[in-house]
Order: C-alpha cells, then sequence, then structure tokens
C-alpha cells in the first residue's frame, strides 16, 4: 500500500474505543490495521474507514493469529510505528461466584493473554525493524481499584498495566518503547452492560460527570500517539486533576450522554 504517513496497528478496532482511533489516525494520515474477530465486522469497520486501512481476522489470544497481523500489516505499510493493544472483553457484571468458567477464560484470553502476544510480537517486530511503540490499553482495575462485580475484569487490567511496566524496563535502552495508554471511562456498549434500570439511572449520574463520548477522547488520544512519549510513559485523557474539576463543577454544568434529557442550547 501507498502512503508516507506513520502505521497504527490497533487490535479490536472495529468498534468502540478502537474504530474511533482508527478513524482519527487515518484522518491524520496515517496508515491503519485493524482487526476483529470475524469477516463480518472486519469488512464493515474497513467499509466505514476506507482507503488508507487494511484488516484482518485475528484472535488475539491466538500467538500465530497475532503474528499473522503483524505481517499483514508491516507487508501493506513496510514498517509498524505503532502497536496499539486494545482488543478487550468483559464478563456480565457479577460476582466472582456467579461467573461461569467460559467468561473467566474469554475476559483473560482476550484482556491479558491477548495483550501479552501482541506485545511479544510487536516488541519483536519493531526491534527488528529498528523501533516503534507498543502501547496497552489502562481501564478499570488499572490502577489497583476495585468495583463490585467486574473483578475479573479489573484484574486483567491490573496485570495488563504491570505488564506494561515490566516489559519497559526489559526493552529499556533498545530502539522499541512500552507505554500506557489510558482513555478513561468512554461511554461504550462495555461502560453499560448488566445494569438493571434503577442501577443504571444511579451509574448515569456519575459517568455524566466524568464520562466522554468516542467522538471526545479519540483525536486527542490519536493526536498524543502520534506525538510519542518516553519508555514507560503513560498518555491519560482523565486525569486525577480533570476528575477533581468535574466534580466541582458538577452542580452548573449539567451533561447529558445518554440522550435521557434535553440537552441545553
Amino acid at each position: 500500500m501507498t502512503g508516507s504517513g506513520p502505521a497504527v496497528v490497533v487490535t479490536g478496532g472495529t468498534r468502540g474505543i478502537g474504530l474511533g482511533l482508527a478513524r482519527q489516525f487515518l484522518a491524520r494520515g496515517a496508515r491503519v490495521a485493524i482487526c476483529g474477530r470475524s469477516p463480518e465486522s472486519v469488512g464493515k469497520a474497513l467499509a466505514e474507514l476506507g482507503d488508507g486501512a487494511v484488516g484482518a481476522v485475528c484472535d488475539v489470544a491466538d500467538r500465530d493469529q497475532v503474528q499473522a497481523l503483524w505481517d499483514e500489516a508491516a507487508g501493506a505499510f513496510g514498517r509498524i510505528d505503532h502497536w496499539i493493544n486494545n482488543a478487550g472483553v468483559s464478563t456480565a457484571r457479577r460476582p466472582l461466584t456467579e461467573l461461569p468458567p467460559d467468561q473467566l477464560e474469554t475476559v483473560v484470553s482476550a484482556n491479558l493473554l491477548g495483550v501479552l502476544h501482541g506485545s511479544a510480537v510487536a516488541v519483536r517486530g519493531m526491534t527488528a525493524q529498528g523501533g516503534g511503540t507498543v502501547w496497552n490499553m489502562a481501564g478499570l482495575g488499572s490502577d489497583g481499584r476495585t468495583v463490585a462485580g467486574l473483578i475479573a475484569y479489573g484484574a486483567t487490567k491490573r496485570g495488563s498495566d504491570y505488564l506494561t511496566t515490566g516489559l519497559a524496563k526489559e526493552v529499556k535502552g533498545g530502539p522499541v518503547k512500552v507505554a500506557h495508554l489510558s482513555p478513561g471511562m468512554v461511554v461504550t456498549d462495555l461502560l453499560i452492560r448488566d445494569y438493571s434500570p434503577k442501577e443504571l439511572a444511579k451509574a448515569k449520574k456519575v459517568f455524566n460527570i466524568l464520562a466522554d463520548q468516542v467522538e471526545t477522547v479519540t483525536p486527542w488520544l490519536a493526536d498524543k500517539v502520534l506525538a510519542g512519549t518516553r519508555n514507560g510513559g503513560t498518555v491519560a485523557w482523565l486525569t486525577t486533576p480533570k476528575i477533581m474539576g468535574r466534580f466541582a463543577l458538577a452542580t452548573f454544568r449539567k451533561r447529558d450522554l445518554f440522550g435521557d434529557a434535553e440537552r441545553p442550547a
């Protein structure tokens, strides 16, 4: 594929934050490769993204498939400048004792094993080409905070955070950088999954203070990724000062991210 912009791989790039990031990278002149779990999801995303994007069906928990994704993207673009381990899933919002084993295996496979495989393949490939940055996506639990009903998901994100920090130390002094990418609280299907109507109404009060739309967060994240960071660094949208400021202004700044009320003019 022709073009000279930075080449970016976004795993799980067929929906949500991943698709939003892919769209924003393309808008900035980058070339983008995405992956998803089904031909249908990949085909639909590529149709939306248009020129400059390639895609592949990939189960990130399978090392051979992740390697094939690298090979396809590198073959199309010549090199990979940024690899973003974004693919992830969540369990149902239930106590650990109520979760079936297959859900636990799925979330660990995608959120932790997938990041391990993606990081290993990308670091190896980037070392061979002389440089690049691997970005691992933070999420609920990355900082050790626990939320009842989501501890399995949070455990995988805590593990991914440890992996990122440790891998950055392993590659120190070499041509490859490893960094944390934190989108904060973003309105996607994962955010509002499995709430009862009463629970969701209560949760939305907090979401409307702290959360943001994909279209708000991803342009900023794309700019920061392309600008780069130090090895082991963190690019975070929802920082502690921003959180404090939003709560302080919540009484005066009414936000409705879900269309539940008429937005002010």
